[in-house]
This record gives C-alpha cells, sequence and structure tokens, in this order.
C-alpha cells in the first residue's frame, strides 16, 4: 500500500459522513428561512396527541423562522378534548398568526375541529366544506331536541340529562362562545353548535359571520388574506401574504412514532405483548429476549394509554384476564383460570377507550383475534402440563427406581453388599444376589441411603 492511500481512504470516509449528516439533518432552504414566507400545516384525520403535538411545535418552529403567517389546512372528524384544548392553547398564544383552513373541497371541521377554527386568527374554509357538530361526545352527550319539540326529560319520551352531562354541555358551550367572542365571530351560531349539533356549509358560514375568507385554493387563500389586521399577544398586525412563498411542515419521526402508539389498538397489543414477555421470562429466567421486549413494550403501552381517554375498569379487567392467564402455566386449574382470564379480557379490551370519536375505538375483530390468540396459547399450555403430569418421575428418590448402575466395587465386610455409581454418585447397595465389580444392576428400591438391586438380566 502506498503512503497516500490512507489519505485517500480517510478523505472518503469522511465524506461519506458528511453525506450521511446532509441526510439526516437537512440545512433548512433559503424558502423555509426566509420572514416572507407563509408556514403550512396539515391535520387530516382524528384529533389526538400526535396532531396536537405536530401543530404546537410547528407554530413555534414557523415563529422561529420569522414566517408572515402560518396555514392550519384541516380535515377532521373531531378528536379528543385535551388534544383540541393544547392545540388552541398553542394558537392562542402564537407570535405568528394562525390561519385555520378547512381545504379542501369536501373536507370538514366537525367537533373539535369547529373549536380550532373559531380560535384561530383568521378561520376560512373552501368552497364544499362544512363545519359544526361540536356537541362532545367524549361524555356521551347527544344533540338535543330539534327545534319546535319539546326538550327531553320534560314533555318528551327521553329521559332527562344527568347533571354531569349539563355540565359538561354547558362547559364546552361557555367554551366555544368565549372563543367566539374572542374573535369577533357569530357567538350565538357557535352555541347551537354545541347544544344543537348544527352544522353549515363553507358558504353560509360565511354569510353568518362563522368564518372570514372563502378560498378554493392556496393562492387565491394567500390574496384574500393580505391586508387584513390581526390581533397577537400584546399587539395588532397587518397580514402580508399576497405572493408569499408557501412552506409545508411534513410530520416528522416523532409524529410518526407517536401517531402509531397513541392508536387504541396498538396499545393494546403493546400492553399483551408486554405482559407475556415478562410471563415468559419469569417461566424461564435467563431467556433474557421476552423480558427485554416485554419491558419496552409494556412501558410503550402504558405511555400510549396515558394519552387516551383510557376506561380504567376496562384496563383493570385487561390486567386481570392477562394475570389469570398466565396463572394457569403455574397453578392446576385445568383450564378454570385460563377462561376467565379470557373472558375478562376481552370485555376489558371492549370497553378500553372511554369515548366514541371515530377513529378511538378498538375493533372488535382486533379484540376476536387476540382472544384465539390467547386461547390457543391456553390450551397449549393446559396441554403441556396434561402431557408432563403422565410422565413418570425422574427426579428424587422415586425417580432411581427402575434406574441402571454399575457395581463400582464390593463390600468385603457384609455379604451381597457393594457400592454402586447412579449419575455420577457413589450410593451403597445391598442385592438377594452375589455381586461382582463392572456388573450392571437395576434400582428396585431405597431404604434410607442404601439402594436395593438386583442384577439387570432379572426382573
Amino acid at each position: 500500500m502506498s503512503r497516500h492511500q490512507p489519505a485517500l481512504a480517510s478523505a472518503a470516509i469522511l465524506r461519506c459522513l458528511l453525506a450521511l449528516l446532509v441526510i439526516l439533518f437537512p440545512m433548512p432552504s433559503a424558502c423555509a428561512s426566509s420572514p416572507g414566507a407563509v408556514g403550512l400545516l396539515t391535520v387530516d384525520g382524528a384529533i389526538g396527541p400526535a396532531s396536537a403535538d405536530h401543530v404546537v411545535r410547528g407554530i413555534e418552529r414557523s415563529a422561529g423562522l420569522g414566517h408572515r403567517a402560518i396555514i392550519l389546512r384541516m380535515d377532521t372528524p373531531g378528536g379528543l378534548d385535551t388534544s383540541m384544548r393544547t392545540m388552541i392553547k398553542a394558537i392562542l398564544a402564537s407570535p405568528v398568526p394562525v390561519v385555520a383552513w378547512v381545504a379542501p373541497s369536501g373536507a370538514r371541521a366537525a367537533s373539535a375541529g369547529t373549536y380550532v377554527l373559531y380560535a384561530s386568527h383568521v378561520a376560512a374554509m373552501a368552497p364544499g366544506t362544512n363545519v359544526g357538530a361540536a356537541t362532545p361526545v367524549e361524555v356521551g352527550i347527544g344533540p338535543s331536541a330539534p327545534p319546535g319539540q319539546p326538550p327531553s326529560g320534560k314533555d318528551g319520551n327521553e329521559p332527562a340529562p344527568s347533571p354531569m352531562t349539563a355540565k359538561a354541555l354547558n362547559d364546552a358551550a361557555a367554551y366555544l362562545r368565549g372563543l367566539a367572542q374572542l374573535r369577533g365571530r357569530n357567538a350565538d351560531w357557535a352555541e347551537r353548535a354545541v347544544r344543537d349539533s348544527s352544522s353549515i356549509s363553507a358558504e353560509e358560514a360565511l354569510r353568518l359571520g362563522v368564518i372570514d375568507v372563502l378560498a378554493p385554493d392556496t393562492p387565491t387563500l394567500l390574496a384574500r388574506l393580505d391586508g387584513r389586521s390581526v390581533t397577537l399577544p400584546g399587539r395588532e398586525r397587518r397580514l402580508q401574504t399576497a405572493g408569499a412563498a408557501v412552506v409545508e411542515f411534513t410530520p416528522d419521526w416523532r409524529t410518526d412514532v407517536l401517531a402509531a402508539i397513541a392508536n387504541p389498538s396498538v396499545a393494546l397489543l403493546l400492553m399483551t405483548v408486554g405482559i407475556y414477555g415478562l410471563v415468559f421470562e419469569f417461566m424461564s429466567p435467563g431467556a433474557v429476549a421476552p423480558g427485554v421486549i416485554g419491558a419496552i413494550c409494556l412501558l410503550l403501552g402504558l405511555y400510549a394509554l396515558q394519552l387516551l381517554p383510557v376506561n380504567y375498569a376496562g384496563l383493570a379487567l385487561i390486567v386481570l384476564g392477562l394475570a389469570f392467564m398466565a396463572a394457569e402455566a403455574f397453578l392446576p386449574s385445568f383450564g378454570i383460570l385460563g377462561l376467565g382470564g379470557i373472558a375478562a379480557f376481552v370485555a376489558g379490551a371492549l370497553m378500553l377507550i372511554d369515548t366514541e370519536l371515530p377513529g378511538y375505538g378498538i375493533p372488535p375483530g382486533l379484540v376476536g383475534v387476540l382472544a384465539t390468540a390467547c386461547a390457543l396459547l391456553l390450551f397449549g399450555t393446559v396441554r403441556l402440563a396434561l402431557k408432563t403430569r403422565r410422565r413418570p418421575v425422574t427426579s428424587g428418590a422415586a425417580g432411581l427406581v427402575g434406574a441402571l448402575c454399575t457395581v463400582e466395587r464390593t463390600d468385603a465386610r457384609q455379604a451381597h453388599a457393594a457400592w454402586v455409581r447412579v449419575d455420577g454418585e457413589l450410593w451403597q447397595a445391598i442385592s438377594s444376589a452375589e455381586l461382582a465389580p463392572d456388573q450392571t444392576v437395576r434400582i428396585v428400591g431405597r431404604c434410607g441411603l442404601r439402594l436395593e438391586v438386583v442384577p439387570a438380566n432379572v426382573n
């Protein structure tokens, strides 16, 4: 090797490392760092912990880059109350104007999306979209009676809402009305959206003063936002968005991972795998892999559950069911504990998530698959236990009877006595027949520390 080859190799390695750094940590483009740009965030689907985290970090990043505004493009059926309030707090405290835009055509801002739309500095919609139906469904509140009909619980046939239901309904109505008054929008319709689950189209929303702008696409939206004044914390700001470059903030790996583990189905799978992994580690100490995988899955599952509206009775039933099925491997209940565990697991899984929001339920098919897998595992465990129960004893005093051994030497002090080697150990033995060194004998009994043997060819 010449003296130049090490230097060339080092230079090649350095170039590879620099290329890897560029791929993993790309430099922000000129457009992204330009103060004249406008940020763009997309919320597509149910509002949950992942989408809330994406919006909060997107607003912070847009403010750090000095953008003129940030557009929040929405198409959502609603979402979790905690995630919605996290987004709204970030919007209200944002140093950069937030423009909530329900788009593209055919999109909707239902339930939690309505609150986010009202909280934004500018509310916009594309033609062919709708907004409303803001009644909180997490607590099981249904819509009130249609206009012109007597309210439930008075002259109607439906029972009156419970105090907790009425409290939650009043809280949601006051919250949305407060946002409407803060932004100068139609507060009366906001309350109807909560109490009557009212929903309207984009054109009607513009006419009623629910939204500020109607725009079919991004360039039109930027042109119609230009020159508007918005109120930021502590100051007024005039938007200058005509012809501004749009920088889209796509979800990163953190958002993708959070969205994956915050899925109720994935959380249930992680919990199940985690508990079974720890059980297998306890059954076979030293295997390491089941314990490590089980601990990681269990912690991820618990983290996911604390982000979701969990019914703790359902969670307790799941843990109890898995514990019963694990105990079946240690206790001779012949399947009783296991069957009770499967029943508890199924009941707990079906009632685990305490919400009726779309996208946050656990599919019954998944519960059935997990229950079937647990039943098959339980059946295999019981079958193995019964098979092991029928085997002869292979250890202890009872395990010696019937075993073959070799005479090590005879005992001259006593007739028909000798020393025999059994599994590497020397035992004193006595027989009714004469014994000789290196003779193969069979153990037929034991008395204390003395074995009773007979020649191997004697039955």
